[in-house]
């Protein structure tokens, strides 16, 4: 993963997690102190906007040190947090699976290798780990050359048994299932490249010559999927009308829609249906690419490793506190759902929702929440269904800061107005200029008619201060709202 830094922002943005990172004592949570009035009066009247008297919203500000709340409208009202409830999803899995946690893929056989043949089966373990790339494979298949291995008798086999078969979490509307933020969820998956959307293929189609269809090219490579292309390239300067969706069921991939002479096309990161089977296929196309042959009677499909089996090579991925900066940062839902039943996985040995879901509640009540205040269905927030209070969300982003893995929690949150992807995330884009930039560290959330907002912003005079702004049911986007209120508390100086 590339991470680049950005000089100009990054001494800021140090000083700002630094201070994070301090060792806050008890709190009592008291009335706004008279200190902060002129604060409250400034976030009263951005409240006052249209936008966000026609939404339904629920806001709190805390002070970090204290955890004392300073501004509350509406706090206890439960709202839909969208992606802020990855927020809750990533502070449990630091605590139940340990920052230092890895995802372990296997190769393992039950047979043995005699002048180049693998008498036996070839099986592809999995424990949900997102960032397999078709590199990792690739390399599976080199080691297994090194071993002398030229062919298979047996079958390839996949085994994604470490989580059950329920593949999408509850909430996901079946015209969400081609896009990446909706990719099923498998104990052995692929990501096409460096953003880990695990599960997802990139589809890139662009124009050919006038009235031929377009160009189509897939990273990584796979058979899964079958390219079914309407699509028709158009004059120049026509309007581009492309369309990449996956068939709704299947693995028919529809290209539909005029692509002009000229233009960049469109590229689409399209869910694959079994993950399982779209891994075990780039696998056999590694393998194959090595000079590792099967046998004409050798089959791919889905099973559990035969207890005998012995590993043949190994590898670990990232440590989950390296994985809160794609996680966080890019607001991966994949890697919330996968998060979630691991948790389920080494807690109740069982890698379901809802043994995940379990966990998140079990963890939220340790720290002292009012897991009565929270209500969700999956672990990345996609659900409209799900439900939390800012009072309870801001408590959470208080009670964090005192856990040995804080610093790796913190430094997954995007950076408002840094630019590079890895640091300012999804709120690179927001928060540009100004005192907000490089002061908002925050998780963003948006769904139709849902904004979010929750982290942690500094003042003009050093305090750091929790927040969390969330809407509902607005007509017209209230994140411009959200953005004013955030950057007036780093505007503001405590008196």
């Amino acid at each position: 993963m590339i991470q680049k830094r950005i000089a100009l922002s990054l001494l800021s943005v140090l000083l700002f997690v630094g201070m994070l990172f301090t060792t806050v004592p008890e709190h009592s949570t008291v009335s706004a102190a008279v200190s902060y009035e002129g604060l409250e009066n400034t976030i009263n009247t951005i409240m006052a906007d249209s936008r966000m008297r026609a939404a339904s919203s629920s806001v709190t500000v805390r002070k970090a040190s204290t955890g004392e709340i300073i501004y509350q409208k509406q706090g206890d009202k439960g709202i839909t947090p969208a992606s802020t409830l990855k927020i809750l999803t990533a502070a449990a899995a630091l605590e139940t699976l340990g920052e230092n946690y890895r995802f372990t893929t296997d190769v393992l056989t039950n047979g043995k290798v005699t002048n180049g043949i693998l008498d036996g089966n070839l099986y592809l373990r999995g424990t949900g780990d997102p960032t397999l790339l078709k590199k990792d494979f690739d390399d599976f298949a080199s080691k297994l050359a090194i071993l002398g291995v030229k062919r298979i008798s047996g079958n390839l086999v996949g085994d994604d048994t470490w989580f059950d078969t329920i593949r999408l979490s509850p909430g996901i509307d079946k015209n969400d299932e081609s896009y990446y933020y909706a990719a099923q969820i498998s104990a052995l998956t692929v990501s096409p490249n460096t953003d880990y959307d695990a599960g997802t293929v990139i589809v890139d189609a662009k124009p050919a010559a006038r009235g031929k269809v377009a160009k189509v090219m897939l990273t990584p490579e796979t058979g899964v999927v079958r390219v079914v292309n309407r699509s028709k390239t158009v004059p120049k300067g026509t309007k581009n009308t492309l369309k990449i969706e996956r068939q709704y069921g299947t693995n028919n991939i529809m290209i539909t829609g005029n692509v002009p002479v000229g233009s960049a096309g469109r590229k689409e990161w399209i869910t694959v249906s079994n993950p399982t089977a779209y891994a075990l296929d780039i696998f056999k196309k590694s393998l194959l690419a090595k000079g590792i042959n099967f046998d004409p009677s050798s089959k791919v499909l889905r099973g559990k490793t035969l207890e005998e089996s012995k590993i043949l090579v190994t590898k670990n991925s990232m440590p989950l506190k390296s994985l809160m900066r794609p996680f966080m940062k890019l607001s991966n839902n994949s890697h919330a759902e996968v998060l979630a039943k691991a948790m389920g996985k080494m807690k109740y040995g069982d890698g379901s929702w809802n043994a995940g879901l379990r966990v998140m509640r079990d963890y939220a009540e340790s720290v002292g929440l009012d897991v009565n205040e929270w209500l969700f269905e999956d672990a990345s927030g996609m659900s409209h269904a799900n439900k939390v209070t800012s009072a309870q969300l801001t408590e959470l982003l208080y009670q964090v800061r005192t856990a040995p893995w804080y610093g790796s929690f913190a430094q997954g949150l995007p950076v408002a107005g840094a630019p590079d992807r890895f640091i300012g995330g999804t709120l690179r884009n927001r928060m540009k200029t100004g005192t907000a930039k490089g002061n908002v560290i925050a998780k963003t959330g948006s769904l139709t008619n849902v904004s979010a907002l929750a982290g942690y912003a500094q003042t003009k005079d050093g305090e750091t201060l929790i927040f969390s702004v969330l809407t509902q049911d607005h007509k017209s986007s209230t994140i411009p709202i959200l953005d004013r209120i955030a950057t007036a508390i780093t505007n503001s100086t405590i008196k």
